[in-house]
């Protein structure tokens, strides 16, 4: 499949008339690694499109001057038109792909039903009064080994990351590197707060044990929606480790989503530029 004219990856799961959904997934990872998710997220009721996102799982990356949330917003845009999504989505987002979603709906409203937002980057805050963009670098770095990879599951989650991991950063390490930059010092209190005023359904969920996205970002993000959000068990990627409980969690949003999606009737997007 292409998207502005240009090969995209991604995979499908679910019923045909399931609540269309799109799954955007985390920092150096791709959709192979959700497998187990994308099926929960599947029997839940959802018909999920997970693309690679550009510059990760063989999905060319962006041009420098579209390397932000911005540009990475169009080019699902143009995804979600190129494989034929009817209407507006629910949309989904794990980590960085959190934060395309939340400019992705901010960007494209006509394109996005509701959010779900699984610990996201977008937050403000990481400790105190000191921002995001002041977190060095070497303190994502000492977290990160112990927070991607708990204990309890390592069996379990090594070999999921692996298999996207290990191929980005041989066949794209340039990629792994920006992203990471941008998801690191990522800020989308004025997006969150739009999407507040817009009145756009989002559910936010949290890892307690997660040290990536520490909890002082997550209660910002909250307070720019003025929304609770739900903290659940595990760390930052709690649903590659326990995707049955990842399941159990979205099931009530899909049906939230679907409930949405019978009220209003199908929007159409708009057609892909060429």
């Amino acid at each position: 499949m292409t998207v502005y004219r240009r090969t995209a990856w991604y995979a499908e799961a679910g019923p045909a008339d399931g609540v269309p959904t799109l799954f955007l997934h985390g920092w150096a990872l791709a959709h192979l690694a959700y497998r187990e998710a994308l099926r929960q997220l599947a029997r839940a009721g959802a018909r999920v499109w997970a693309p690679a996102l550009p510059g990760f799982g063989g999905t060319p990356e962006l041009s420098a001057p579209y390397y932000s949330f911005e540009g990475y917003a169009s080019w699902v845009d143009g995804f979600a038109t190129a494989v034929g999504i009817d209407g507006p989505a629910f949309v989904v987002g794990h980590s960085f792909g959190g934060g395309v979603a939340i400019r992705y709906a901010h960007d494209f409203p006509a394109g996005v039903q509701s959010l779900a937002l699984i610990n996201s980057v977008g937050g403000a805050t990481w400790r105190g009064l000191r921002t995001m963009a002041d977190r060095p670098l070497w303190d994502w770095g000492i977290h990160f080994p112990a927070d991607v990879l708990p204990g309890r599951q390592l069996r379990r989650v090594i070999p999921v990351v692996l298999e996207d991991a290990v191929p980005n950063l041989v066949r794209n390490p340039r990629a792994v590197w920006r992203v990471a930059q941008l998801a690191r010092k990522a800020d989308l209190t004025s997006e969150l707060e739009e999407l507040r005023r817009r009145e756009l359904p989002v559910a936010v969920f949290w890892g307690a044990q997660d040290k990536i996205i520490p909890r002082a970002s997550f209660e910002a993000m909250c307070r720019a929606l003025d929304a609770p959000g739900e903290v659940v068990p595990g760390a930052h990627s709690w649903l590659l480790a326990d995707p049955e409980a990842f399941g159990e969690v979205m099931t009530n949003v899909v049906e939230v989503a679907r409930a949405a999606r019978e009220m209003d009737g199908p929007r159409h997007l708009r057609p892909l530029a060429d």
